[in-house]
């Protein structure tokens, strides 16, 4: 089993990569395996609603930026955590800007598998951030993984962070957490049990 951790941030290996990273460590002491990437620095594009993806084109239409490898990588994962640092107590539209076209390009990659949201921030914005994220995982039928407090870390710099040792006790729980959901669906896997089919999606977004 492989959980897949995103780094949201712009610093490659700034507060939320910290973060990250002792989730990473627990997930692997519980026998998990991990892949930490980074999201870059580079211009990535919002998701323009064309919808070719949902027509005749693999992925996402746009080829030029890190979201199509996101989404072939996702779908080798049995599990995701997302980290953010907060900006104006909101996730960084980086993250944002890669989970619109993800999600809305590569929405199976993601179904029904466990996601996390963690964020990082100075002082606060966290449970706002977490929160924003935690949505893409429930239009997806992901099943929301938790852990002793909302998953948050605090500090200005990596180092602070390493002086947050609640933020850093919530994030090892977070692993094990991860690792505990993902036996279980393993075992109920290994016992017959099969994902729910869905009904047909009916849309009722205007008034008749």
């Amino acid at each position: 089993m492989k959980v897949m951790l995103v780094n949201g941030s712009s610093r490659e290996k700034g507060c939320t990569y910290t973060a990250l990273s002792e989730v990473s460590d627990s997930l692997n002491q519980e026998g998990i395996q991990t892949e930490l990437v980074w999201l870059g620095q580079g211009a990535l594009r919002d998701c323009i609603g064309c919808g070719q993806c949902n027509a005749r084109h693999p992925g996402c239409v746009f080829d030029d930026d890190c979201v199509n490898e996101m989404i072939a990588k996702a779908k080798e994962a049995d599990g995701f955590v997302f980290g953010t640092p907060v900006y104006y107590a909101h996730p960084s539209g980086r993250i944002l800007s890669a989970l619109d076209r993800m999600f809305y390009a590569g929405k199976s990659a993601f179904s029904h598998k466990p996601g996390a949201a963690i964020a990082s921030a100075r002082r606060a914005g966290t449970t706002a951030s977490v929160d924003v994220l935690n949505k893409y995982f429930t239009i997806a039928e992901m099943p929301v993984v938790s852990s002793s407090y909302w998953n948050m870390v605090h500090g200005n710099r990596p180092e602070e962070v390493t002086h947050d040792l609640e933020g850093l006790q919530i994030m090892r729980n977070l692993g094990r957490n991860m690792a505990w959901l993902l036996k279980c669906l393993e075992a109920g896997k290994n016992q017959g049990l099969v994902i729910p089919e869905n009904e047909y999606t009916q849309k009722t977004n205007f008034i008749r």
